[in-house]
């Protein structure tokens, strides 16, 4: 396939299953070729899991004219990157993962669609792996504004929340197209000034949410008043398959950066229960920890800053 110079000097090649994400959109974004081998070859289940195999699928939809070639065994894989087309495009994401590992990349390339994208996934919307959606519209959102992606086509919204192991939920991003992104600098991230969150519960009692919201203010409300946790609770079809429920917490800073923290109750039929109030309050010390490495890190940053300058 790179073979000869030409196409050697176009075709980008790796080993391993890291960053296989990251390759891909990159890829797809510059238009070189990609060649990943060696996946998990010495595993005892060689080659791509069902997960990134529904990950590329996926790439495939939004592009046109794409070439994707997997070997019988998937430990080697060659990407053509063909044109980002975008339009309505729905997919069924694997429940090994939650949607918000498919989400990330089309955050990535959303704005440089040939058309808008209308995109449905379905899945898992909550997990212990992933971010969750909650997390991204809180965070991944505005900070697409920042980059002049504003205005009403920019939307990402849970129409059905799933839990895993059985998933079944559904979420809505749409997405408009610039020609030109706006440069962005977070250099200062500022001080925190308040904090917001979304208690979920789902196919287990609403009083849940009450009790993580109840649990978490216990901790947050020594150290800033500006505090406003929601809670969601769906029933019937807009509930998923299994239950389970969790807390996602995001820190506003007065330079309009954002700081989380989440946590899933475990997966029905996997771990020990976990207590509503413990992950409340787990959760919590989870973003003041967020919180107190940023600070940590943006200290050393201006000493850094300090320093290069003398």
């Amino acid at each position: 396939m790179c073979s000869n110079n030409n196409m050697a000097s176009q075709c980008l090649t790796y080993e391993g299953c890291n960053f296989l994400r990251q390759r891909l959109v990159l890829s797809t974004l510059s238009g070189k070729r990609v060649k990943i081998r060696n996946i998990r070859y010495k595993d005892d289940n060689p080659g791509l899991r069902d997960f990134e195999a529904s990950f590329i699928r996926l790439m495939d939809k939004i592009t046109n004219g794409t070439r994707i070639e997997i070997n019988q065994t998937g430990t080697a894989l060659f990407y053509q990157p063909g044109l980002l087309y975008g339009g309505t495009v729905e997919h069924d994401c694997n429940p090994q993962r939650s949607i918000g590992y498919y989400l990330e990349a089309l955050l990535a390339l959303a704005p440089f669609m040939k058309n808008p994208i209308r995109a449905v996934l379905r899945g898992v919307t909550n997990d212990q792996k992933d971010p969750s959606v909650d997390t991204l519209k809180a965070t991944a959102v505005p900070l697409m504004k920042k980059f002049g992606l504003d205005g009403e086509g920019l939307e990402l919204k849970i129409v059905k929340r799933g839990m895993p192991p059985g998933g079944g939920g559904e979420v809505l991003f749409t997405c408009p197209v610039r020609r030109c992104i706006k440069p962005v600098q977070l250099t200062d991230p500022g001080k925190i000034k308040r904090i917001r969150g979304m208690a979920y519960s789902v196919r287990v009692s609403p009083q849940i949410a009450n009790r993580i919201v109840d649990s978490a203010r216990s901790i947050l409300n020594k150290f800033i008043p500006d505090i406003y946790i929601y809670t969601d609770h769906m029933k019937g079809a807009s509930s998923g398959k299994s239950p389970g429920f969790g807390l996602s917490l995001v820190a506003e800073t007065t330079n309009g950066t954002f700081l989380s923290a989440e946590m899933a109750s475990n997966p029905q039929g996997q771990g020990d229960p976990v207590l509503p109030e413990e992950l409340g309050k787990t959760c919590a010390k989870l973003l003041l920890e967020e919180i107190y490495r940023d600070r940590v890190s943006a200290s050393y940053k201006r000493l850094l800053s300090n320093y290069v300058q003398n």
